[in-house]
């Protein structure tokens, strides 16, 4: 066996990409610092160029109309909104509305006029409106001052609204919205004055995320680091790992900023940039890293353990990292921007993690030697035992023999808890977000708060009916009295004419965009018109956007298995186990959407975890955290599958490959499952609720499928399969012979004596530790 590995260490053979990594790592260590580095400068002020909305549709009718209002009638769609509260003014016994505003009903019992009609209220008002419609970049201002609308006037008399639109991109209008900002907000004379609207909304919401993701990583890195410690004993090792995730993370931001100059990409996707970067790089680096250790525990030398480590474990990473990326590549399909960026990143910071592990790793390996072990804390408990891998794993080997005794009952009772716990996710009620999002305190929230409640119809959060092409004022007045007969309308407000064209104003009863006004929506675009209509608003938004997802979702579903099929038939090349892998794997998300629902729509824990239930999910969410946990699944399934396989091609012994397989990843997987889990939760602990609802979805997925569907579930299964696993027809085993992908270490592919040598002298070493 000596003069084998002799002659394996020193003909310097193995693949190019093993040669380039190993034959030089100080230059590659190198290179990567340099490309680092710059990937810091060019990542640079990347969330200030994000987005925080993307939820619609761009080809929708909604989407549509939004731009012809903003086009024609800027005044229309108001997306600033300044909060006139006029609480400390004196109201003046019996005055008249200034200017001829009345004041609709804001006469006291007294008869006392309403604060927001006192003279010196009028006056201020008119004031801050005349100067809001002077500032560049603004349009479209009226107020209640001006229109003497009921919708801008609550109901007590005591608050009113002016109302303003700040055009163009998002990160444009949020730049005119910060010079102004200061100037409007707190007290002018006897009124007080707070922002809200929806450029607000989405601008604190993007700040807010920043900070939160900032708070994220301080609180990530550190624990990460310390269960690394754990993990490998020697925090030299643990670095490792915690180093490829930085350099993934540094990457996609660069990346990131690129695709920014193109198209649009919502901030919300640092989120998953920094929890897959952190993730799934530990996730590689930790198979990388024990594959190496055990190669060096075997006594092979240095460069034979990092050429055997990437030929083996190497393209077992590769090959995991194709199976998420395609997972997250699905949300192309989707047209919301919101789904596309997540995509944007997730593909680009899985690939910069496995190149990352598979270029940065094994350089670092080849330098480091033996002293990737040094600072070993865990040699004082394994003194006076044996520290090869035969003392390794052993518990989770009995644990998979115990279940395949049992694999009857594993199985059933197994999946009977996942169905349960996923329950509750159909009575799932899609909605949109909305300022609900942010915490009670942000400012934005408290005034779309103020305005919710206080407010006889949400300003700015109704329906909007577009009419274009030549009409008679008999005919819009028809119009408007057959919409204002609608079941479910409040009130129906117009028209505003200007150049042949004109808009209502539809306010729905009960919430801005639940289902009343979703039925609102579809009648007003099947009622008949003598002119041609297009519908628009936060409830026409959510209807188109629930529509292009349904359309969509087979597509991306699609996508997702048969790529999953392909790739795990190439890995396994049997035509059983790529099926049990998507089913299991989709069965393992079932307590994710189960809780998400019980969770965050029903409200139940909402004030342990500080946020407010809308009574729904956002609607692109639930696609996301399925593409997301999916391919992270399958990340830890490839690495299970991996080792039971190469195990069965060398023993074919079926059993005895899967208490292998769990043997030698079973507490691999666990622990990067509990520090992905970890990044998850720090994730989660934003105070934005769909950055939460990922974060702590995505986490509760990552464990119990590590720790359920992993630990029990595959064992009992493939017990009841038995040799029928790796059953594949005659054409496909030929195919897979010719193009399959194996962990099985084939160092010298034309299977040459001293392979076969080693291959057998492994075989019977593994026969007798068994």
């Amino acid at each position: 066996m000596s003069e084998v590995k002799k002659s394996a260490s020193g003909s310097g053979r193995g693949g190019g990409w093993t040669r380039f990594v190993t034959a030089r790592p100080r230059l590659t260590l190198l290179v990567a610092l340099v490309l680092t580095a710059l990937a810091v400068l060019a990542g640079g002020g990347v969330a200030d160029r994000m987005g925080s909305g993307g939820w619609e549709d761009p080809a929708a009718e909604s989407t549509y109309a939004t731009k012809a209002l903003e086009r024609r009638f800027p005044g229309s769609q108001p997306n600033v909104l300044l909060l006139v509260d006029a609480s400390g003014a004196e109201a003046a016994g019996g005055a008249k509305a200034a200017g001829g505003a009345k004041a609709s009903g804001a006469t006291k019992a007294t008869g006392a006029a309403a604060p927001v009609d006192n003279p010196a209220v009028v006056a201020e008002a008119r004031r801050l409106a005349e100067r809001l419609d002077a500032e560049p970049g603004v349009e479209g201002v009226g107020s209640y001052w001006s229109t003497g609308s009921p919708a801008l006037r609550s109901e007590d008399g005591r608050q009113a609204v002016i109302a303003a639109r700040i055009p163009g991109e998002e990160k444009d209008a949020a730049a005119v919205l910060d010079r102004i900002a200061p100037t409007y907000r707190g007290t002018h004379g006897p009124v007080e004055v707070s922002l809200g609207g929806g450029l607000a909304v989405r601008h604190e919401m993007q700040t807010v995320i920043q900070e939160d993701l900032l708070r994220a990583e301080l609180i990530a890195l550190p624990v990460t680091l310390v269960l690394l410690v754990m993990v490998f004993g020697s925090a030299v090792a643990a670095l490792l790992p915690l180093g490829v995730g930085i350099v993934a993370i540094l990457g996609t931001n660069a990346v990131l900023r690129g695709i920014t100059e193109l198209t649009d990409v919502s901030v919300f996707a640092q989120n998953l940039t920094t929890a897959l970067g952190l993730g799934l790089a530990i996730d590689y680096a930790l198979f990388v890293v024990r594959r190496y250790r055990e190669e060096l525990a075997a006594g092979a030398d240095t460069h034979t353990a990092v050429r055997t480590t990437l030929r083996t474990a190497g393209r077992t990473v590769l090959f995991s990292a194709l199976t998420v990326a395609v997972s997250l590549a699905a949300m192309l399909v989707f047209p919301q921007y919101f789904l596309r960026s997540f995509a944007y990143a997730g593909i680009a910071v899985v690939l910069l993690a496995a190149t990352a592990a598979l270029t940065l790793l094994p350089a670092a390996l080849v330098l480091l030697g033996d002293r990737v072990n040094a600072l070993d804390l865990r040699r004082l408990l394994r003194r006076g035992r044996a520290t090869g891998e035969a003392g390794d794993g052993a518990g989770w080997g009995r644990a998979a023999a115990l279940v395949m005794r049992r694999a009857p009952v594993f199985a059933v009772v197994t999946t009977a808890g996942l169905v349960l716990l996923g329950l509750p996710f159909l009575g799932v009620k899609f909605g949109t977000a909305d300022d609900r999002q942010l915490p009670v305190t942000a400012s934005s929230r408290v005034v779309q708060d103020e305005l919710r409640d206080g407010f006889p119809g949400n300003p700015g959060g109704g329906i909007t009916v577009l009419a274009e092409g030549a009409a008679t004022p008999a005919q819009y007045a028809d119009y408007r009295e057959r919409i204002s007969a609608l079941d479910g309308v409040a009130r129906a407000e117009g028209p505003v004419t200007a150049g042949g064209a004109a808009y209502f104003s539809v306010v729905p009863d009960g919430e801005t965009v639940g289902a009343d006004a979703q039925r609102v929506v579809g009648e007003l675009r099947t009622a008949g018109a003598p002119f041609a209509t297009s519908v628009t608003g936060p409830a026409a938004v959510l209807v188109d956007s629930k529509d292009a997802i349904a359309e969509r979702l087979p597509w991306a579903a699609g996508i997702i298995v048969l790529v999953t099929l392909l790739l795990v038939f190439l890995l396994t090349g049997s035509v059983v186990v790529p099926v049990q892998a998507v089913l299991l794997n989709a069965l393992s998300l079932t307590a994710m959407f189960g809780a998400v629902v019980w969770v965050f729509q029903e409200g139940h824990l909402a004030g342990f975890l500080g946020f407010t239930s809308t009574g729904d999910i956002e609607t692109t969410l639930p696609v996301l955290m399925f593409c997301v946990a999916f391919g992270l699944s399958m990340d830890y399934g490839v690495f299970l599958l991996s080792r039971i396989k190469e195990e069965y091609d060398a023993t074919g012994d079926h059993e005895r490959s899967v208490r292998f397989g769990l043997r030698h990843t079973g507490g691999l997987i666990t622990a990067a499952a509990v520090i992905l889990a970890v990044v998850m939760v720090a994730i989660g602990t934003s105070r934005v609720t769909n950055t939460k609802m990922l974060g702590l979805g995505v986490a509760l997925a990552v464990l119990m499928d590590a720790m359920v569907v992993r630990s029990l579930l595959v064992p009992s299964v493939m017990k009841l399969t038995g040799r029928l696993t790796w059953w594949a027809p005659g054409p496909l085993r030929r195919f897979h012979d010719r193009f399959g992908i194996s962990e099985k270490d084939t160092y010298n592919p034309s299977n040459t004596p001293d392979v076969i040598e080693v291959s057998e002298e492994r075989r019977e070493a593994a026969s007798s530790r068994q």
